[in-house]
């Protein structure tokens, strides 16, 4: 297993945990636990290799990703109770999730030959969009919608990975100063309440 593989299993645990924790903070049944745990690991992912026309996509051709969700909601759901923070446990997996798929979504653009730019969006979506859906089944505003820093941060991490590519600096740093970067700009971002200038004003 390559350490690409290993940020990709660590990531869709981490959104699998995610959504599972949403699951259970709206009183779902274990079933439904199951299933937004799922489209939080695997929507966006699934959603970029339609995209870029990878089909089957990725999880039907390796089932171990299905085992990986699986086993991070069984975990989530066994030790419920000792997340006695919902919301902060759900943001600090949220926040790992988002910095791990920017660098997956982004280099699975480039393996396909496509443009740079395209892959920062690619980076963005494989990032976000799980997110997007469990925020929506789960009847919540979807987080990139909020005046709170977030799918932007994902484009800054694809841009700087890209940027440190045309270094000579390892891979491996790569990725973890890549990733880093995302996680602890979203903590910051949260803790600081940074926000862009709206273009409304409320009453």
């Amino acid at each position: 297993m390559t350490v690409f593989d290993l940020l990709d299993f660590i990531g869709t645990a981490v959104f699998a945990i995610s959504g599972a924790l949403a699951a259970m903070r709206q009183k779902f049944d274990s079933f439904g636990v199951l299933i937004l745990a799922s489209v939080t690991a695997i929507g966006g992912g699934s959603l970029r290799d339609v995209l870029i026309g990878n089909t089957p996509v990725f999880w039907m051709t390796h089932w171990e990703y299905l085992i990986v969700v699986f086993v991070s909601t069984a975990i989530a759901m066994l030790f419920r109770k000792r997340l006695a923070y919902f919301r902060k446990t759900m943001f600090l997996f949220d926040a790992i999730g988002l910095g791990i798929f920017t660098i997956i979504g982004f280099k699975i653009g480039l393996k396909a030959d496509l443009h740079p730019i395209i892959c920062v969006l690619l980076g963005t979506l494989s990032a976000s969009f799980g997110g997007v859906l469990r925020d929506i089944l789960s009847n919540e505003v979807p987080l990139i919608f909020h005046k709170e820093v977030y799918a932007s941060l994902s484009i800054l991490g694809a841009v700087t990975f890209y940027a440190l590519l045309q270094t000579t600096l390892p891979i491996n740093i790569n990725y973890l100063i890549t990733s880093a970067l995302v996680v602890v700009l979203r903590i910051l971002a949260v803790k600081y309440e940074w926000e862009f200038p709206k273009l409304y004003k409320t009453t």
